[in-house]
């Protein structure tokens, strides 16, 4: 088996393709879900897939598996590199999609031993954090049947053969938003005839540096960062106007408010100060809830998983600075979430960089373009955790009575 999941992950990957793009490999998708059995619908929120199996009576359980790509160069030198230019599997969404389509392959094979219906949904656009919103407005629940749980899996830049799950508040609220800085353009041999926007959004950049350090307590937790800065065409041209793109990571409603309200009393400041004779403009890209972990749900999850993987393999990471919209399909249906963390790293290479302490600079991270889990045993071990965390939520399936 372990061969045809890395031939499937290797396709996938050298074919990454952006958010509400995501058509061939939906299809792809689509035609291994009916090749294994499954009632498989595409299109659900533009370009999702859901495929459904019953075995019997029993509850539904929700598997979830993201399948966009990122507008990342890849630089990672591997022979099944992505050849779509500038697009890339850099978040691991590749992993997810084979490890989802592994577990329903050995579900599909082992119908005699659950009961109940499974429910694998490959959701579109998580990195917009539009894609679950846009299954569940199109009908998900309704069309495919309501789950008692929704489980999923990320790989993340930790060590292999690990699975990492954090109970409540597990991945923060994003808000990332489009900032636009007016002033006048001119000869760059005449700035004393521009208002010039580099200037101001540049000094904004930097004032941004405080929000964190000097607005938010010492016990709580933000995180400001400036993506991008876009701002004029040519060394002799003051431009009119720069771009900024923020993204913002919050835990706490309140935070959230204090964070959100420095950042516009200080992109609109610094166009005061500049002397910009037309305010800001500030736009929301898009946003992320928080995404909490049910506690229950993450003793009866983990403790399957543990069963199978070992239970010293399991940690607990603590809250995650990233954000995820798989939260939406269990608060849009009340019903629990368990997502946990799947280790994608070498573990001697990961161990060489702790005890080194290079781990930041030597380990690439989720959206680098050097970002590359090890097929083995991340592969396996994410098949292995999915269908374990699936077969504690069905019922066993009952057995024949005695002649």
């Amino acid at each position: 088996m372990i061969q045809d999941l890395e031939a499937l992950y290797q396709d996938l990957h050298a074919h990454p393709e952006l958010s509400f793009e995501e058509h061939r490999t939906a299809a792809e998708v689509s035609r291994r879900a009916r090749d294994l059995g499954y009632e498989t619908t595409e299109g659900v929120g533009r370009t999702g897939v859901v495929a459904r199996l019953a075995s019997g009576r029993g509850p539904t359980v929700l598997l979830r598996a993201d399948f966009d790509a990122l507008p990342v160069t890849e630089r990672t030198g591997l022979p099944y590199a992505s050849r779509n230019e500038g697009v890339m599997h850099a978040c691991g969404h590749d992993v997810h999609v084979t490890c989802l389509l592994g577990t329903m392959a050995l579900l599909a094979r082992a119908r005699d031993r659950w009961s109940g219906t499974v429910l694998a949904v490959f959701q579109p656009a998580e990195e917009l954090g539009r894609g679950a919103r846009a299954m569940v407005d199109d009908g998900l629940y309704a069309r495919f049947g309501t789950p008692v749980v929704v489980l999923g899996q990320h790989v993340m830049a930790i060590p292999a053969g690990t699975v990492a799950c954090h109970p409540g508040l597990a991945f923060a609220a994003t808000d990332a938003l489009k900032v636009r800085m007016f002033g006048r353009g001119a000869h760059a041999s005449m700035p004393e005839a521009a208002i010039d926007p580099v200037v101001m959004a540049a000094a904004t950049v930097m004032r941004l540096q405080t929000v964190v350090s000097r607005e938010i307590a010492s016990m709580d937790r933000a995180v400001v960062t400036v993506g991008a800065l876009r701002a004029g065409t040519k060394d002799n041209i003051i431009p009119d106007e720069a771009e900024l793109q923020l993204n913002i990571r919050t835990y706490t409603p309140e935070v959230r408010e204090t964070v959100l309200g420095a950042v516009e009393r200080i992109v609109r400041g610094e166009a005061v100060a500049a002397g910009a004779q037309q305010e800001p403009e500030i736009s929301t890209l898009h946003t992320f809830p928080p995404m909490v972990n049910d506690e229950d749900a993450c003793v009866r999850t983990l403790a399957a998983i543990g069963e199978v993987i070992g239970h010293e393999r399991l940690t607990d990471p603590g809250a995650s600075s990233g954000s995820e919209d798989v939260g939406v399909f269990g608060t849009s249906a009340n019903v629990p979430v368990c997502y946990w963390l799947l280790g994608g790293v070498d573990p001697d290479v990961h161990a060489e960089a702790e005890a080194a302490g290079t781990r930041n600079r030597d380990i690439p991270q989720n959206h680098s373009p050097f970002f590359a889990p090890v097929m083995r045993p991340t592969l396996t071990d994410g098949v292995t955790a999915l269908t374990s965390a699936a077969l504690a939520w069905l019922e066993p399936a009952p057995r024949p009575a005695s002649p």
